[in-house]
């Protein structure tokens, strides 16, 4: 299991990206268009740096949903390898078994 204060800072992180996405997109805009004058690009980079970074989405990991486990996790399962193994030998995830040839 994860320390819990690394599952709060992702939840953390999580809910600073939510909270910021609309303006982070305008800002972006902003700086790839290539209409606007330099000025408001300068004005728009500023203003993006000057944003928290934990709002940047990039800075969110992946983890399993069970355990909190950072590395070894299947995106198409949200699971840890540990964790999706066992889910598979059980027999709870659909359409996936053992490898046997």
């Amino acid at each position: 299991m994860a320390k819990t204060n690394m599952l709060q800072r992702e939840k953390r992180r999580e809910a600073l990206a939510k909270k910021h996405a609309v303006k982070r997109t305008k800002l972006r805009a902003i700086i790839r268009d290539p209409k606007s004058s330099h000025e408001q690009r300068d004005a728009a980079q500023e203003s993006l740096q000057k944003m928290p970074r934990d709002s940047n989405p990039n800075r969110q990991r992946n983890r399993c949903s069970v355990t909190g486990r950072s590395r070894g996790v299947y995106r198409k399962f949200g699971l840890g390898r540990q964790k999706l193994r066992e889910a598979t030998m059980k027999g709870e995830i659909p359409g996936l078994r053992k490898a046997s040839w």
